[in-house]
Protein backbone atom coordinates (compact mmCIF):
# COMPACT_ATOMS: atom_id res chain seq x y z
CA UNK A 1 0.00 0.00 0.00
CA UNK A 2 1.51 3.38 -0.96
CA UNK A 3 1.42 6.56 1.14
CA UNK A 4 -1.50 8.10 -0.72
CA UNK A 5 -3.60 4.96 -0.48
CA UNK A 6 -2.98 4.71 3.25
CA UNK A 7 -3.94 8.34 3.71
CA UNK A 8 -7.14 7.85 1.71
CA UNK A 9 -8.20 4.81 3.70
CA UNK A 10 -7.47 6.49 7.01
CA UNK A 11 -9.59 9.45 5.92
CA UNK A 12 -12.41 7.12 4.97
CA UNK A 13 -12.21 5.43 8.35
CA UNK A 14 -12.58 8.77 10.10
CA UNK A 15 -15.72 9.63 8.11
CA UNK A 16 -17.79 6.61 9.05
CA UNK A 17 -19.31 5.45 12.29
CA UNK A 18 -18.53 1.83 11.43
CA UNK A 19 -15.12 0.17 11.62
CA UNK A 20 -13.44 0.59 8.24
CA UNK A 21 -11.86 -2.69 7.23
CA UNK A 22 -11.00 -3.28 3.58
CA UNK A 23 -10.21 -6.88 2.77
CA UNK A 24 -8.23 -6.48 -0.43
CA UNK A 25 -7.76 -10.24 -0.73
CA UNK A 26 -11.54 -10.50 -0.82
CA UNK A 27 -11.68 -7.91 -3.59
CA UNK A 28 -9.11 -9.86 -5.60
CA UNK A 29 -10.96 -13.16 -5.15
CA UNK A 30 -14.33 -11.66 -6.03
CA UNK A 31 -12.94 -9.88 -9.09
CA UNK A 32 -11.15 -13.04 -10.24
CA UNK A 33 -14.44 -14.93 -10.07
CA UNK A 34 -16.15 -12.31 -12.22
CA UNK A 35 -13.23 -12.28 -14.66
CA UNK A 36 -13.49 -16.06 -15.03
CA UNK A 37 -17.18 -15.75 -15.91
CA UNK A 38 -16.41 -12.91 -18.33
CA UNK A 39 -13.65 -14.86 -20.09
CA UNK A 40 -15.92 -17.81 -20.83
CA UNK A 41 -18.29 -15.66 -22.89
CA UNK A 42 -15.92 -12.98 -24.23
CA UNK A 43 -15.71 -14.46 -27.73
CA UNK A 44 -19.48 -14.91 -28.01
CA UNK A 45 -20.14 -11.42 -26.61
CA UNK A 46 -17.89 -9.97 -29.30
CA UNK A 47 -19.16 -12.15 -32.13
CA UNK A 48 -22.84 -11.61 -31.42
CA UNK A 49 -22.56 -8.04 -30.10
CA UNK A 50 -24.53 -9.10 -27.05
CA UNK A 51 -24.56 -7.88 -23.49
CA UNK A 52 -22.20 -9.93 -21.23
CA UNK A 53 -25.02 -11.15 -19.03
CA UNK A 54 -23.12 -13.97 -17.34
CA UNK A 55 -20.32 -11.62 -16.31
CA UNK A 56 -22.68 -8.98 -14.93
CA UNK A 57 -24.66 -11.67 -13.12
CA UNK A 58 -21.38 -12.81 -11.56
CA UNK A 59 -20.56 -9.21 -10.59
CA UNK A 60 -23.92 -9.02 -8.82
CA UNK A 61 -23.32 -12.34 -7.10
CA UNK A 62 -19.90 -11.15 -5.92
CA UNK A 63 -21.46 -7.81 -4.90
CA UNK A 64 -19.01 -5.81 -6.99
CA UNK A 65 -21.56 -3.37 -8.41
CA UNK A 66 -21.93 -1.76 -4.98
CA UNK A 67 -18.37 -2.28 -3.82
CA UNK A 68 -17.56 1.45 -3.94
CA UNK A 69 -20.58 2.47 -1.84
CA UNK A 70 -19.49 3.53 1.69
CA UNK A 71 -19.96 0.99 4.43
CA UNK A 72 -22.59 3.09 6.21
CA UNK A 73 -24.79 2.72 3.13
CA UNK A 74 -24.22 -1.02 2.76
CA UNK A 75 -21.20 -1.17 0.46
CA UNK A 76 -17.55 -2.05 0.96
CA UNK A 77 -16.04 1.43 0.73
CA UNK A 78 -13.64 0.41 -2.05
CA UNK A 79 -11.12 3.09 -3.05
CA UNK A 80 -10.14 4.30 -6.50
CA UNK A 81 -7.12 1.99 -6.25
CA UNK A 82 -9.41 -1.01 -5.72
CA UNK A 83 -11.77 -0.01 -8.53
CA UNK A 84 -9.03 0.54 -11.10
CA UNK A 85 -7.43 -2.80 -10.16
CA UNK A 86 -10.80 -4.43 -10.83
CA UNK A 87 -11.07 -2.65 -14.19
CA UNK A 88 -7.60 -3.92 -15.14
CA UNK A 89 -8.38 -7.51 -14.16
CA UNK A 90 -11.69 -7.50 -16.03
CA UNK A 91 -10.04 -5.86 -19.06
CA UNK A 92 -7.74 -8.86 -19.36
CA UNK A 93 -10.79 -11.15 -19.53
CA UNK A 94 -13.44 -9.29 -21.56
CA UNK A 95 -13.16 -5.73 -22.84
CA UNK A 96 -16.90 -5.09 -22.95
CA UNK A 97 -17.47 -6.38 -19.42
CA UNK A 98 -14.62 -4.23 -18.14
CA UNK A 99 -15.85 -1.08 -19.88
CA UNK A 100 -19.39 -1.58 -18.58
CA UNK A 101 -17.97 -1.99 -15.09
CA UNK A 102 -15.80 1.12 -15.50
CA UNK A 103 -18.70 3.28 -16.69
CA UNK A 104 -20.94 2.01 -13.91
CA UNK A 105 -18.31 2.73 -11.26
CA UNK A 106 -17.83 6.25 -12.62
CA UNK A 107 -21.53 6.93 -12.03
CA UNK A 108 -21.31 5.38 -8.57
CA UNK A 109 -18.33 7.62 -7.76
CA UNK A 110 -20.43 10.69 -8.64
CA UNK A 111 -23.20 9.37 -6.42
CA UNK A 112 -20.87 8.71 -3.50
CA UNK A 113 -19.02 12.01 -3.66
CA UNK A 114 -21.84 14.37 -4.62
CA UNK A 115 -24.96 12.62 -3.33
CA UNK A 116 -24.06 12.60 0.34
CA UNK A 117 -26.47 14.73 2.35
CA UNK A 118 -29.32 14.26 -0.13
CA UNK A 119 -31.93 11.82 1.19
CA UNK A 120 -32.89 10.65 -2.28
CA UNK A 121 -29.31 10.00 -3.42
CA UNK A 122 -28.37 8.32 -0.16
CA UNK A 123 -31.35 6.02 -0.61
CA UNK A 124 -30.11 5.25 -4.11
CA UNK A 125 -26.70 4.40 -2.69
CA UNK A 126 -28.33 1.90 -0.36
CA UNK A 127 -30.26 0.42 -3.29
CA UNK A 128 -27.13 0.07 -5.41
CA UNK A 129 -25.46 -1.80 -2.55
CA UNK A 130 -28.42 -4.00 -1.61
CA UNK A 131 -29.95 -4.62 -5.04
CA UNK A 132 -26.67 -4.46 -6.97
CA UNK A 133 -28.22 -2.02 -9.43
CA UNK A 134 -26.38 -1.39 -12.70
CA UNK A 135 -26.16 2.31 -13.58
CA UNK A 136 -25.71 3.49 -17.16
CA UNK A 137 -24.50 6.88 -18.36
CA UNK A 138 -26.12 9.24 -20.84
CA UNK A 139 -23.71 12.04 -21.76
CA UNK A 140 -23.55 11.92 -25.58
CA UNK A 141 -26.41 13.81 -27.18
CA UNK A 142 -27.60 14.83 -30.64
CA UNK A 143 -24.85 16.39 -32.71
CA UNK A 144 -22.59 17.44 -29.83
CA UNK A 145 -19.97 14.90 -30.87
CA UNK A 146 -19.25 13.82 -27.33
CA UNK A 147 -18.86 17.35 -25.96
CA UNK A 148 -20.02 16.54 -22.44
CA UNK A 149 -19.83 20.14 -21.28
CA UNK A 150 -22.60 21.23 -23.65
CA UNK A 151 -26.21 20.04 -23.39
CA UNK A 152 -29.19 20.64 -25.65
CA UNK A 153 -31.95 18.94 -23.65
CA UNK A 154 -33.18 20.84 -20.61
CA UNK A 155 -34.85 19.87 -17.36
CA UNK A 156 -38.42 21.16 -17.17
CA UNK A 157 -39.82 21.76 -13.70
CA UNK A 158 -43.45 21.51 -12.63
CA UNK A 159 -43.78 22.01 -8.92
CA UNK A 160 -41.84 19.24 -7.24
CA UNK A 161 -41.54 17.19 -10.44
CA UNK A 162 -39.21 17.37 -13.42
CA UNK A 163 -39.30 16.01 -16.96
CA UNK A 164 -36.64 15.51 -19.60
CA UNK A 165 -36.67 14.60 -23.29
CA UNK A 166 -33.21 13.73 -24.57
CA UNK A 167 -31.90 12.59 -27.94
CA UNK A 168 -29.26 10.28 -26.53
CA UNK A 169 -27.21 9.07 -29.49
CA UNK A 170 -25.31 6.68 -27.23
CA UNK A 171 -26.36 5.04 -23.97
CA UNK A 172 -24.05 2.13 -23.29
CA UNK A 173 -26.00 -0.91 -22.03
CA UNK A 174 -28.99 1.41 -21.65
CA UNK A 175 -31.52 -1.33 -22.31
CA UNK A 176 -29.94 -3.58 -19.67
CA UNK A 177 -29.35 -0.99 -16.92
CA UNK A 178 -31.41 -0.52 -13.77
CA UNK A 179 -30.91 3.22 -13.84
CA UNK A 180 -29.37 6.05 -15.84
CA UNK A 181 -27.30 9.00 -14.71
CA UNK A 182 -27.57 11.83 -17.23
CA UNK A 183 -26.69 15.47 -17.74
CA UNK A 184 -28.97 18.23 -19.00
CA UNK A 185 -29.31 21.99 -19.07
CA UNK A 186 -30.56 23.35 -15.76
CA UNK A 187 -33.65 24.91 -17.40
CA UNK A 188 -35.02 25.89 -20.79
CA UNK A 189 -33.48 29.35 -20.57
CA UNK A 190 -30.10 28.09 -19.29
CA UNK A 191 -26.89 28.19 -21.32
CA UNK A 192 -25.67 24.94 -22.87
CA UNK A 193 -22.88 24.75 -20.28
CA UNK A 194 -25.17 25.47 -17.29
CA UNK A 195 -25.77 21.80 -16.54
CA UNK A 196 -27.08 19.55 -13.83
CA UNK A 197 -26.63 15.84 -13.19
CA UNK A 198 -29.65 13.73 -12.39
CA UNK A 199 -30.11 10.10 -11.43
CA UNK A 200 -33.03 8.14 -12.83
CA UNK A 201 -34.26 4.66 -11.97
CA UNK A 202 -36.15 2.44 -14.35
CA UNK A 203 -39.59 3.55 -13.21
CA UNK A 204 -38.65 7.14 -14.14
CA UNK A 205 -37.99 6.76 -17.85
CA UNK A 206 -38.69 5.07 -21.16
CA UNK A 207 -36.23 4.37 -23.96
CA UNK A 208 -37.07 4.29 -27.65
CA UNK A 209 -34.23 2.93 -29.75
CA UNK A 210 -33.03 5.33 -32.45
CA UNK A 211 -29.60 3.93 -33.43
CA UNK A 212 -28.16 0.41 -33.49
CA UNK A 213 -24.70 -0.66 -32.31
CA UNK A 214 -22.84 -2.43 -35.12
CA UNK A 215 -19.21 -1.59 -34.51
CA UNK A 216 -15.66 -2.78 -35.02
CA UNK A 217 -15.02 -3.44 -31.33
CA UNK A 218 -16.44 -3.06 -27.81
CA UNK A 219 -19.48 -4.72 -29.29
CA UNK A 220 -20.82 -6.09 -26.02
CA UNK A 221 -21.27 -2.66 -24.48
CA UNK A 222 -24.46 -2.45 -26.55
CA UNK A 223 -24.09 1.32 -26.86
CA UNK A 224 -27.19 1.98 -28.94
CA UNK A 225 -28.90 5.35 -29.33
CA UNK A 226 -32.22 6.12 -27.66
CA UNK A 227 -34.78 8.79 -27.19
CA UNK A 228 -34.86 9.17 -23.43
CA UNK A 229 -38.13 10.36 -21.88
CA UNK A 230 -38.06 10.87 -18.15
CA UNK A 231 -40.40 12.04 -15.41
CA UNK A 232 -38.99 12.20 -11.90
CA UNK A 233 -38.92 14.08 -8.63
CA UNK A 234 -36.94 17.32 -8.52
CA UNK A 235 -34.87 15.91 -5.66
CA UNK A 236 -33.29 13.42 -8.08
CA UNK A 237 -31.19 16.28 -9.47
CA UNK A 238 -27.81 16.32 -7.75
CA UNK A 239 -27.52 19.30 -5.40
CA UNK A 240 -24.16 20.40 -6.83
CA UNK A 241 -23.68 21.95 -10.28
CA UNK A 242 -22.43 19.56 -12.94
CA UNK A 243 -19.42 21.80 -13.62
CA UNK A 244 -18.07 20.86 -10.19
CA UNK A 245 -18.99 17.17 -10.50
CA UNK A 246 -17.37 17.02 -13.92
CA UNK A 247 -14.03 18.42 -12.75
CA UNK A 248 -13.76 16.69 -9.40
CA UNK A 249 -15.19 13.24 -10.10
CA UNK A 250 -16.67 12.47 -13.51
CA UNK A 251 -13.58 13.20 -15.60
CA UNK A 252 -10.82 11.90 -13.31
CA UNK A 253 -12.62 8.70 -12.31
CA UNK A 254 -13.72 7.97 -15.89
CA UNK A 255 -10.24 8.49 -17.30
CA UNK A 256 -8.59 6.43 -14.57
CA UNK A 257 -11.06 3.56 -14.95
CA UNK A 258 -11.09 3.61 -18.75
CA UNK A 259 -7.29 3.70 -18.86
CA UNK A 260 -7.15 0.73 -16.51
CA UNK A 261 -9.50 -1.20 -18.80
CA UNK A 262 -7.33 -0.43 -21.81
CA UNK A 263 -4.23 -1.46 -19.89
CA UNK A 264 -5.94 -4.75 -19.05
CA UNK A 265 -6.74 -5.35 -22.71
CA UNK A 266 -3.13 -4.58 -23.61
CA UNK A 267 -1.86 -6.92 -20.89
CA UNK A 268 -3.96 -9.77 -22.27
CA UNK A 269 -2.51 -9.20 -25.73
CA UNK A 270 1.05 -9.08 -24.36
CA UNK A 271 0.47 -12.32 -22.51
CA UNK A 272 -0.59 -14.02 -25.73
CA UNK A 273 2.48 -12.65 -27.49
CA UNK A 274 4.66 -13.98 -24.67
CA UNK A 275 3.16 -17.47 -25.00
CA UNK A 276 3.65 -17.37 -28.77
CA UNK A 277 7.31 -16.33 -28.56
CA UNK A 278 8.01 -18.99 -25.94
CA UNK A 279 6.45 -21.67 -28.12
CA UNK A 280 8.33 -20.47 -31.19
CA UNK A 281 11.64 -20.44 -29.30
CA UNK A 282 11.09 -23.96 -28.01
CA UNK A 283 10.31 -25.14 -31.53
CA UNK A 284 13.53 -23.57 -32.79
CA UNK A 285 15.73 -25.20 -30.19
CA UNK A 286 15.94 -22.11 -28.01
CA UNK A 287 16.62 -19.64 -30.82
CA UNK A 288 14.48 -16.52 -30.52
CA UNK A 289 12.27 -15.79 -33.55
CA UNK A 290 12.71 -12.45 -35.38
CA UNK A 291 9.36 -11.24 -34.04
CA UNK A 292 10.71 -11.37 -30.48
CA UNK A 293 11.73 -7.72 -30.84
CA UNK A 294 8.07 -6.79 -31.18
CA UNK A 295 7.30 -8.65 -27.98
CA UNK A 296 10.00 -6.64 -26.19
CA UNK A 297 8.43 -3.44 -27.54
CA UNK A 298 5.00 -4.58 -26.36
CA UNK A 299 6.31 -5.33 -22.87
CA UNK A 300 8.04 -1.94 -22.68
CA UNK A 301 4.92 -0.11 -23.86
CA UNK A 302 2.80 -1.92 -21.28
CA UNK A 303 5.24 -0.98 -18.52
CA UNK A 304 5.04 2.66 -19.55
CA UNK A 305 1.25 2.51 -19.77
CA UNK A 306 0.94 1.11 -16.26
CA UNK A 307 3.36 3.72 -14.91
CA UNK A 308 1.39 6.58 -16.49
CA UNK A 309 -1.84 5.31 -14.92
CA UNK A 310 -0.40 4.69 -11.46
CA UNK A 311 1.20 8.16 -11.40
CA UNK A 312 -2.18 9.77 -12.12
CA UNK A 313 -3.85 7.50 -9.58
CA UNK A 314 -1.45 8.66 -6.87
CA UNK A 315 -2.01 12.29 -7.79
CA UNK A 316 -5.79 11.95 -7.72
CA UNK A 317 -5.83 10.04 -4.44
CA UNK A 318 -3.52 12.55 -2.80
CA UNK A 319 -5.89 15.41 -3.67
CA UNK A 320 -9.24 13.61 -3.79
CA UNK A 321 -10.75 15.82 -1.09
CA UNK A 322 -9.00 19.03 -2.14
CA UNK A 323 -11.47 20.81 -4.41
CA UNK A 324 -9.04 23.55 -5.35
CA UNK A 325 -6.33 21.08 -6.41
CA UNK A 326 -8.76 19.00 -8.46
CA UNK A 327 -10.02 22.09 -10.27
CA UNK A 328 -6.53 23.43 -10.99
CA UNK A 329 -5.26 23.78 -14.55
CA UNK A 330 -2.35 21.44 -13.81
CA UNK A 331 -4.53 18.59 -12.56
CA UNK A 332 -7.19 18.98 -15.24
CA UNK A 333 -4.51 18.95 -17.92
CA UNK A 334 -2.83 15.90 -16.36
CA UNK A 335 -6.03 13.86 -16.10
CA UNK A 336 -7.10 14.71 -19.65
CA UNK A 337 -3.66 13.96 -21.03
CA UNK A 338 -3.79 10.64 -19.16
CA UNK A 339 -6.75 9.65 -21.30
CA UNK A 340 -4.91 10.65 -24.49
CA UNK A 341 -1.60 9.01 -23.61
CA UNK A 342 -3.09 5.84 -22.14
CA UNK A 343 -5.33 5.27 -25.14
CA UNK A 344 -2.49 5.75 -27.62
CA UNK A 345 -0.11 3.57 -25.61
CA UNK A 346 -2.70 0.82 -25.31
CA UNK A 347 -3.19 0.72 -29.08
CA UNK A 348 0.56 0.69 -29.66
CA UNK A 349 1.03 -2.12 -27.13
CA UNK A 350 -1.57 -4.36 -28.75
CA UNK A 351 -0.16 -3.63 -32.22
CA UNK A 352 3.29 -4.74 -31.06
CA UNK A 353 1.74 -7.89 -29.61
CA UNK A 354 -0.05 -8.54 -32.91
CA UNK A 355 3.20 -8.24 -34.84
CA UNK A 356 4.98 -10.48 -32.35
CA UNK A 357 2.40 -13.20 -32.99
CA UNK A 358 2.36 -12.65 -36.75
CA UNK A 359 -0.25 -14.61 -38.65
CA UNK A 360 -1.21 -16.50 -35.48
CA UNK A 361 -2.18 -13.20 -33.90
CA UNK A 362 -3.95 -12.00 -37.04
CA UNK A 363 -6.15 -15.07 -37.20
CA UNK A 364 -9.48 -15.02 -35.38
CA UNK A 365 -9.08 -18.63 -34.26
CA UNK A 366 -6.33 -20.21 -32.22
CA UNK A 367 -4.75 -19.56 -28.84
CA UNK A 368 -2.67 -16.59 -30.00
CA UNK A 369 -5.37 -14.53 -31.69
CA UNK A 370 -5.11 -10.83 -30.84
CA UNK A 371 -7.76 -9.59 -33.28
CA UNK A 372 -10.49 -9.01 -30.69
CA UNK A 373 -8.11 -7.16 -28.39
CA UNK A 374 -6.96 -4.89 -31.22
CA UNK A 375 -10.51 -4.11 -32.36
CA UNK A 376 -11.59 -3.36 -28.82
CA UNK A 377 -8.62 -1.18 -27.91
CA UNK A 378 -9.01 0.87 -31.10
CA UNK A 379 -12.07 2.39 -29.43
CA UNK A 380 -9.79 4.04 -26.86
CA UNK A 381 -8.66 7.11 -28.87
CA UNK A 382 -12.23 7.58 -30.13
CA UNK A 383 -14.08 7.59 -26.79
CA UNK A 384 -14.16 11.36 -26.25
CA UNK A 385 -11.93 11.87 -29.28
CA UNK A 386 -8.30 12.54 -28.45
CA UNK A 387 -8.19 15.40 -30.95
CA UNK A 388 -11.05 17.11 -29.11
CA UNK A 389 -9.27 16.74 -25.76
CA UNK A 390 -5.98 18.11 -27.11
CA UNK A 391 -7.74 21.06 -28.72
CA UNK A 392 -9.65 21.83 -25.52
CA UNK A 393 -6.58 21.85 -23.26
CA UNK A 394 -4.26 23.70 -25.64
CA UNK A 395 -4.93 27.07 -24.01
CA UNK A 396 -4.69 25.65 -20.49
CA UNK A 397 -1.37 24.01 -21.36
CA UNK A 398 0.04 27.36 -22.49
CA UNK A 399 -0.97 28.91 -19.16
CA UNK A 400 0.59 26.13 -17.10
CA UNK A 401 4.23 26.48 -16.11
CA UNK A 402 6.99 24.14 -17.27
CA UNK A 403 8.52 22.16 -14.33
CA UNK A 404 11.95 23.40 -13.30
CA UNK A 405 13.01 20.06 -11.81
CA UNK A 406 12.10 16.38 -11.89
CA UNK A 407 10.27 16.66 -8.54
CA UNK A 408 8.14 19.72 -9.32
Amino acid sequence: MNVQEARLRNAAAENTSEPFFLDRSSFVQRTTAVAAAAATEAEAVDRDARFPQAAIDAARQQRLLGVQIPQQFGGDGATIFDITDMCYTLGRACSSTAMIFAMHQTKVACLVRHGAGSNWHETLMRRVASEQMLLASSTTEGQNGGNIRSSAAAVERTGTDISLLRNATVISYGAQADGIVTIARRANDAAASDQVLLALTKENYTLERSLEWETLGMRGTCSAGFELKATAAAEQVFPEAYEKIHAQTMTPVAHLCWSSVWAGIAAAAVERAQLFIRKAARGAGGQMPPAAAHYTSAKMALTKLRAVITASLDTYAAHEHDERALSSLDFQSQINLLKVEASELAVATVMHAMRACGLSGYRNDGNFSVGRHLRDVLSAPIMINNDRILANIATASLMSGVPASLRD
